[in-house]
């Protein structure tokens, strides 16, 4: 395997959000067609689709309530959001949302309404264009002497898929001036998304007849004023109309202090997207969006943070630790803990931080029934590894259920007031009875598939709430209890799309059913930890008489037997995390083996799942499979090139038979398929250093001609980074966000710094600490002394990223970092 590269910085993008609703959506055509219609969102990064919600009900006004989440595996320029109205012939634009990526930090974290603009074909552009431009002497045939301007359009790339497929690019150049314009044209280019022009084209600039030959030729300031190249990209139709692409301007006065200009430019829409509509006639869009950049140095750079947050469970009191630091400035932000759960969970640090915190939290509780109620940062730490560690628990545990619950849409309401006309209460609460039951019956009877790190969690709650409330024979259930099924099987049953188990939110109906399902779940959870006798805490009265036809000292012995073996002492024989289920899976386009290199037959839609032991296809999900391929001969997974097949977003799995070529449906897809695959082979055996980018055809490989089917590869294969694939986490990463989070709450670090030291100048209470309530400071000595260690660590990492970051930093107009609108 090749050794990961020590000087590398990884520029890591991931978006995540959710698309709310729509309102007052305008008619595709005619006088409140959209009333007639259902409608859909779509996100695009720049004119490639990486998601798509399900079909809303017919209003002009829907709800989507679509959660995303997704890393961004490239460069790109804008993020939109479509939405379509579903005709029967084609999907209508009904408006769009296109927010700059410069622009997204204004909106992140927080609900906003974006007024929907129009669908412009020639605002729909991607890609970037590599120019080069000189200016020459000409003398003409009379003696006299003027400027020729030589333009050579060099290549293109990531221009945008035409109908699903690699478009037909060609170029138009033009020299545009006040009174002139003069326009070539460059070959077509088949098939190609990053097509290789390599062609010149020769315009002559007039001079004045004064001119005189000048060693060091200087160009007129007139003539550099006034004229501008414009280079535009065009698929080519054949019969039908050519397609516009996008555009750039480069003034020629760029050429005064340079006598050649080569560089990489964005391609804009036409007119630079300046023409005006008007906003309000489509509608608006209300969008939740958080893009986050993370830019990882080398592993060796976070030693000092790591290993400062790798002590944290050590450190006595567990408030001067430097975890517990950060959850303390950080108190308002609910994500912040995430990163530390992850990185103390990759490094099996995660049980003896939680039980510590927990420790510290009921140390200040002073009533058993108000255990673990609030969002401290034991429940926090709690909650993000529960969904962190239970996801495969979770769907085996519940997904056949609630998959049962959402497809049958039987009707389940009870209270009188939501009553539809024809419904029967008592048919309405037999059916909810019987999926109250198999939900519950499918939760009390898993113990055996909880993960033994939740187990170890519970089993410290447990010990350490029985010896706080000695008294209480209750408070051992209710500590396991408020974790596992308020804040755990409760909440995944009421929103069963967030963690997975649906692909998209429910119905309205469906989702009114799983709302009481687990309203009804947390309360029989909460039996385990009460005493009898306790329906009268229901304020409505049609749910007293729904729980009062359970058997409540059944379900009471239930509940506790089923609390008592996830938290008891045997069965589980270690603290790691349980083998997933299944990795990804989805539908995706493979090429079958010994065709031809060109045909549509020769690419067939088939379901692909991975998991930790074989990769495998089938003709649809849940169906056999027709081809599995165990995991441990998988000897390399690599990106295609286009060339190979004609077709974007391809990978191949190399194992002992021929390539397994792969198409993605966009490349968010692509790039997690890699991911999960390399992660899962990267320590087989025997994995190859070399592979070949490119397909073997026709008797040689397309990318060095070589000839021999088993000639090793033409180039090194990527590295893959250390992380956990099960739990997918990459500990230089979380350290980098942990550095983020720092960083951006430096002034609370440097107030709770303050609190510190004047606590333990003035010995005692003081007036000074209710400026800290916030803070957890219980010895102010040892937090100030790790206070000190962090802001150290700080300081060496921040200079480590600024060394790191201008030595790599790409040049304005490179291929990483390629200019944006008209330059002059």
């Amino acid at each position: 395997m090749a050794e990961e590269d020590d000087t590398r910085i990884r520029i890591l993008q991931s978006l995540r959000g959710k698309i709310c609703q729509a309102k007052n959506l305008g008619p595709c055509s005619g006088p409140n067609r959209l009333r007639d219609l259902c409608t859909f969102c779509t996100i695009s990064l720049d004119q490639e689709e990486v998601f798509r919600t399900k079909m809303s009900e017919k209003s002009p006004s829907p709800f989507y309530g679509e959660d995303f989440y997704f890393e961004i595996p490239r460069p790109f320029q804008y993020l939109s959001f479509y939405v379509y109205a579903k005709s029967v012939f084609r999907d209508l634009p009904v408006g769009k949302v296109a927010i700059r990526k410069e622009d997204l930090y204004k909106f992140s974290g927080k609900e906003h309404w974006f007024c929907l603009q129009p669908v412009d074909p020639n605002s729909e552009v991607q890609g970037k264009v590599h120019l080069e431009m000189r200016l020459n002497e000409l003398i003409t045939e009379n003696g006299s002497v003027c400027q020729q301007l030589v333009v050579r359009i060099i290549e293109c790339q990531g221009l945008p898929l035409i109908n699903g497929q690699s478009c037909d690019p060609y170029a138009t150049v033009s020299l545009v001036g006040p009174a002139r314009i003069e326009q070539r044209k460059t070959k077509v280019k088949k098939k190609t998304s990053d097509p290789q022009f390599e062609e010149t084209f020769y315009f002559e600039v007039t001079r004045s007849s004064s001119y005189t030959k000048k060693s060091h030729f200087q160009v007129e300031e007139e003539d550099i004023e006034k004229l501008e190249i414009k280079v535009d990209l065009w698929n080519n139709g054949n019969l039908a109309q050519d397609v516009f692409l996008g555009e750039t301007r480069v003034s020629v006065k760029i050429l005064r202090n340079d006598s050649i200009h080569r560089a990489w430019y964005l391609l804009q829409p036409k007119g630079n997207g300046n023409k005006s509509s008007k906003p309000d006639d489509l509608g608006s869009l209300r969008l939740n969006v958080t893009y986050t950049e993370d830019n990882v140095l080398p592993s060796v750079c976070y030693t000092p943070l790591r290993t400062l947050l790798l002590k944290s469970p050590e450190v006595k009191p567990i408030s001067a630790s430097a975890a517990h630091i950060l959850g303390d400035i950080c108190r308002e932000r609910y994500e912040a803990v995430l990163p530390v759960v992850r990185l103390l969970l990759h490094h099996n640090r995660l049980v003896p931080f939680v039980s510590a915190i927990a420790e510290l939290e009921l140390n200040q509780t002073q009533e058993a029934n108000t255990i673990f109620r609030g969002n401290s940062l034991a429940t926090r730490c709690i909650d993000d590894m529960m969904k962190i560690v239970g996801r495969s628990y979770l769907t085996v545990t519940l997904k056949p259920v609630l998959d049962e619950i959402c497809e049958s849409n039987k009707s389940c309401e009870i209270d009188p007031v939501k009553l539809k006309e024809g419904d029967n209460v008592e048919v309405n609460k037999e059916n909810l009875q019987q999926y109250v039951q198999k939900v519950f019956s499918s939760i009390t009877q898993s113990s055996v598939s909880c993960p033994p790190l939740m187990c170890d969690v519970f089993r410290s709650l447990r010990q350490m709430a029985s010896k706080r409330f000695p008294n209480d024979p209750h408070v051992q259930y209710s500590a396991v209890s408020s974790f596992v099924f308020l804040r755990f099987f409760a909440v995944a049953v009421l929103s069963p799309h967030t963690f997975q188990l649906r692909p998209h939110h429910p119905e309205p109906e469906i989702s009114r059913t799983l709302t009481l399902i687990s309203k009804t779940i947390q309360t029989l959870g909460s039996w385990g930890s009460l005493s009898k006798n306790k329906l009268s805490s229901f304020k409505e009265s049609y749910m007293y008489e729904f729980f009062k036809s359970f058997q409540e000292d059944k379900c009471i012995e239930e509940v506790k037997k089923f609390l008592d073996e996830i938290s008891s002492n045997v069965n589980k024989e270690s603290s790691g995390v349980e083998d997933s289920v299944v990795l990804k899976e989805g539908e995706v386009h493979k090429r079958a083996q010994g065709r031809k290199r060109i045909g549509k037959k020769n690419f067939k839609k088939r379901w692909l799942r991975v998991t930790n032991r074989e990769l495998s296809y089938h003709k649809h999900r849940g169906k056999e499979a027709l081809c599995v391929i165990p995991v441990k001969n998988i000897l390399a997974v690599e990106k295609l090139e286009e060339n190979a097949f004609t077709r974007k977003n391809m990978f191949q799995v190399i194992h002992g038979e021929k390539p397994l070529y792969i198409q993605a449906s966009n490349c968010v897809e692509a790039s997690e398929w890699i991911e999960v695959l390399s992660q899962v082979s990267r320590c087989n055996p025997g994995r190859l250093s070399t592979f070949h980018p490119s397909a073997y055809l026709s008797g040689s490989w397309l990318c060095c001609k070589g000839i021999g089917e088993n000639l090793p590869g033409c180039r090194p294969c990527s590295t893959t980074m250390l992380v956990n694939i099960q739990l997918d986490i990459d500990c230089d990463r979380e350290i980098e966000k942990i550095f983020s989070l720092f960083s951006s709450n430096y002034s609370k670090l440097q107030k709770m710094e303050d609190a510190c030291a004047s606590i333990a100048v003035y010995q005692g209470p003081q007036k000074e600490q209710e400026d800290y309530s916030l803070f957890t400071i219980q010895d102010p000595k040892e937090t100030f002394r790790t206070i000190q260690d962090i802001r150290k660590v700080l300081a060496d990492l921040q200079d480590q990223h600024v060394a790191i970051s201008s030595s790599i930093a790409a040049h304005y107009g490179s291929l990483d970092n390629p200019i944006v609108g008209k330059t002059s």
